[in-house]
Formats: structure tokens, C-alpha cells, sequence
């Protein structure tokens, strides 16, 4: 498989022991954008202005917080305060029209400012941006390179929401050939991997009955995490996997 710049996250994350190399990589777009926002960047005026204008969702505030970057987040957070607050006074004076027989419903500019700020955040976009891209280039080298389709075929699987992304993202680029069997090779592996660990998560339940108590654990012992990427895509890597992955992925994101 030769790889090119642009396909080699997809094969960082499709080689890795994961429950869903999809969750995989956005973890590590999610904290490469966390650590570029408050690394040397926060100091610099375009990105300054967009923190200013969208700041963070919950998330990912208490991530940035984690950064131990505490002048940093105070300097951010000062000037995001500053755009925030002259933003709503601008629209106090903007007062609400009500529904009328002409126009249904009620008008307020400042619930409405206030409804999108709430909605937006800096990494998110960052990150999402960069997905999109990530998400199609799997089909896209899923379609066109042989020893990637093996790749994808011997993993284990994906989370339910990006199951459903993938066959989203086949249905753009694929004819309808490739789409079927795409379709059928994603599905079985889906299938066959929530079935397998739905088998390890009741043999984990089974150890805690005292006729099983010395019976080995088999793959059960860490299923319940594994079982959360799975139907949630939360995904703890690894610190050293994490740097390590983290490492390759932001020097070619910078690129």
C-alpha cells in the first residue's frame, strides 16, 4: 500500500487495535486541536479573532482548561468576554418583535445571538472540518487501494454513529457496484464485532457469579470501555499510543 500524505492518518488509525478506527481518529484530530489552540497560536490575530468570536462548548472548555495553560486561557477568555459582552449590549438595544399575522414567529436578536453562541466552538469546527475530509478519503482509498480494503476488512469494526457516516459517505462517492458491496462488507463488520463483544460483555456479567470465579477472563476484563466506544465513541487511548499517534498526525495536518 503506498501511501500518500493525505491517506496516511486513515492508516495510522485502520492499524491500530481499535473498536473504531473512525473514533480513533477523531480523538487524535480532537486533541491536536485542543493542544494547537493553546499552544504558540492562541497569540496570533486570526485565530485569536475566531476564539473570540466562537469560544468553546463544554467539552471542550474543560479540555483547553486541562492544558495547564493558565495565561493562555485567561488571555482567551478575556478578549472572548470582551467580544461577548459588546455583542449583547449592541443587541439590548435591539428590541424583540412579536409574532404577527404577517410573520409567525417572534424576532429577538439577542436570543438569537445568544442561541448561536451556545452552538458554536472553535474546536469543534476545527475538528470537524478536518473529519470531513478524513471521512471521505477512507472511501475514497477504500474504493481505489487493494491493500487497504484488506486493512478495513480485518478491523473491528465501528461505533454506531460512524457506521451510519461511513454508509452516508459511500452513498456520495460510490457507484452503485461499489456502494453494494461496501455496504455489505461495512455491515457485516459492524455486525459481527457488536455481536462479539455483546458475547464478552455477558461473559464479564458471568464472573461476578460465584460458579465462575476462577474461570479466566478470556477478552471480557476491559469490555465495558471498549463497549462505550461502541455505542457512544467515547475512546480513552492510551497516553504513550496517543502521543505517539498524535505525533505523526500533526505534523502532516500542519502541512
Amino acid at each position: 500500500m503506498k501511501e500518500k500524505l493525505y491517506t496516511i492518518p486513515i492508516n495510522d488509525a485502520f492499524a491500530m487495535d481499535s473498536e473504531c478506527p473512525i473514533c480513533a481518529m477523531k480523538t487524535i484530530l480532537e486533541n491536536n486541536a485542543v493542544e494547537f489552540t493553546m499552544g504558540p497560536s492562541y497569540m496570533e490575530d486570526d485565530i485569536r479573532m475566531e476564539t473570540d468570536r466562537m469560544g468553546f462548548c463544554k467539552a471542550h472548555m474543560k479540555m483547553v482548561f486541562d492544558q495547564n495553560n493558565k495565561l493562555g486561557l485567561a488571555l482567551v477568555l478575556k478578549t472572548h468576554i470582551d467580544r461577548t459582552n459588546k455583542e449583547i449590549e449592541k443587541r439590548m438595544k435591539m428590541p424583540p418583535k412579536k409574532a404577527s399575522f404577517f410573520k409567525k414567529e417572534t424576532s429577538n436578536p439577542l436570543t438569537d445571538y445568544i442561541d448561536e453562541l451556545n452552538k458554536s466552538c472553535f474546536i469543534c469546527d476545527r475538528i470537524n472540518n478536518t473529519f470531513e475530509r478524513y471521512l471521505h478519503t477512507v472511501v475514497a482509498t477504500w474504493k481505489s487501494d487493494a491493500a487497504f480494503r484488506e486493512l478495513y476488512a480485518k478491523g473491528k469494526g465501528f461505533c454506531t454513529e460512524h457506521y451510519g457516516d461511513l454508509l452516508k459517505e459511500g452513498a456520495k462517492c460510490l457507484n452503485q457496484k461499489e456502494l453494494d458491496e461496501f455496504t455489505e462488507i461495512t455491515g457485516k463488520l459492524y455486525l459481527d464485532n457488536m455481536k462479539r463483544l455483546a458475547e464478552e460483555l455477558d461473559w464479564f456479567a458471568d464472573k461476578f457469579d460465584y460458579r465462575f470465579k476462577d474461570a479466566p477472563w478470556k477478552n471480557s476484563k476491559d469490555s465495558i470501555p471498549r463497549a462505550m466506544i461502541k455505542t457512544n465513541g467515547i475512546m480513552e487511548m492510551d497516553d504513550k499510543k496517543k502521543k505517539r499517534q498524535i505525533g505523526r498526525a500533526s505534523c502532516r495536518e500542519r502541512v
